[in-house]
């Protein structure tokens, strides 16, 4: 097994005022042999029924492919006791180096210090792992960002900037076990807050504290269920303008309870219903005029960051951070490299194309 380097010493920030971490260890015998050969990576992903998580699998196999180095690739499907057993039959199977999309972001602190115990570096992939001193780094996009991208859209739709309103908005938030749903949170509500206070912006359920607003596992049908259900308690004689929505898999079942209720007819426009992943379906509700907007988040780009953070970690090598402090998992601060996400709406979905992620073919 290659070895997991014993301490981690801060180097100096390149021109782009990136961090960079040196990683180094004491090798075991062999271990410059597998080096040259390349390891076993063991990937834990957290579903299949999700258009985004087989990507990210998929992405992160090939990244680590083209570095030379073998895949374990595992999804857990929602149950975050199958994704802990998971990862300890990679543990016990001897994999070099982790890499964890968490589904329960809470409950792998034991496993993690098995993983600590047999020297296994673990990168904590999109979703920040909490409670464990056990997690290496974490690689994902800023999330905060997100829900910036998000509630600007709104501002700038509905011209809050320039005075206009009153308006009706509902606020959705992401799983209440994902760490990231608070980061999305924080960041919508830092632009969305100030026209609430202004009463520009009115929530008539009342519903804005995140607690209220949480979506487990990040369901569709969930998000469609409450979703009916504030249009059927507090929509009678009102009308929708905002849904703050933070993924693409909820936007869909808003729109399915909006539409099923009226709106989308010309007497009843669909409202602004933003999203997150620029999931297939989600691009294709947002040309045909459904869902307003997505957040492009280019998993081909994260899973690669992934791929040569492991690298560098089991060469020994320095390997890249760009943020220190912003991430504590409630144990220590945990070095981040994170990537910068895209708005996707009608008048620039064909960067999607530019870009490869789709083909024209596929958006038709």
């Amino acid at each position: 097994m290659l070895n997991r380097r014993a301490a981690l010493a801060a180097l100096a920030g390149t021109a782009s005022l990136a961090l960079t971490v040196s990683a180094c260890g004491k090798e075991s015998e062999g271990s410059s042999q597998s080096r040259s050969e390349g390891g076993t990576v063991g990937i834990a992903m957290p579903t299949q029924s999700s258009e985004r998580w087989l990507a990210d699998g998929k992405s992160v196999v090939g990244g680590l492919k083209k570095r030379g180095y073998k895949t374990k690739l595992v999804y857990g499907n929602d149950d975050p006791k199958a994704q802990l057993s998971q990862i300890g039959t990679l543990i016990e199977q001897g994999v070099d180096a982790l890499i964890i999309a968490a589904i329960d972001a809470k409950s792998l602190n034991g496993v993690l210090q098995r993983a600590s115990d047999a020297r296994i570096p673990v990168i904590s992939y999109d979703r920040l792992i909490l409670g464990t001193g056990n997690v290496d780094y974490y690689v994902s996009f800023d999330n905060e960002m997100v829900g910036r991208i998000e509630a600007n859209y709104i501002i700038e739709k509905l011209g809050l900037e320039k005075g206009k309103g009153p308006f009706n908005i509902e606020l959705f938030a992401g799983s209440p076990d994902d760490n990231n749903t608070k980061y999305f949170f924080n960041g919508s509500m830092a632009l969305l807050q100030p026209f609430l206070d202004s009463k520009q912006l009115v929530v008539p359920s009342r519903q804005t504290g995140l607690g209220q607003l949480t979506t487990p596992r990040w369901d569709g049908p969930t998000a469609q269920k409450r979703m009916s259900g504030l249009l059927t308690r507090w929509y009678v004689g009102r009308t929708l303008d905002a849904v703050l929505s933070p993924y693409d898999g909820i936007s869909r079942g808003v729109l399915s309870a909006l539409e099923a209720q009226g709106y989308g007819s010309a007497g009843k426009p669909l409202p602004i219903v933003t999203g997150q992943d620029a999931e297939l379906p989600s691009v294709k509700s947002i040309i045909a005029g459904r869902q307003s907007q997505t957040v492009y988040k280019d998993v081909r780009v994260l899973a690669g960051a992934a791929a040569w953070m492991v690298d560098d970690i089991l060469r020994g090598r320095a390997t890249r951070i760009n943020d220190r402090f912003s991430y504590n998992d409630g144990v220590k601060d945990v070095p981040a490299y994170l990537l910068q996400p895209q708005s996707i709406d009608k008048t620039n979905y064909e960067v999607l194309v530019r870009d490869g992620y789709y083909t024209a073919e596929e958006l038709t």
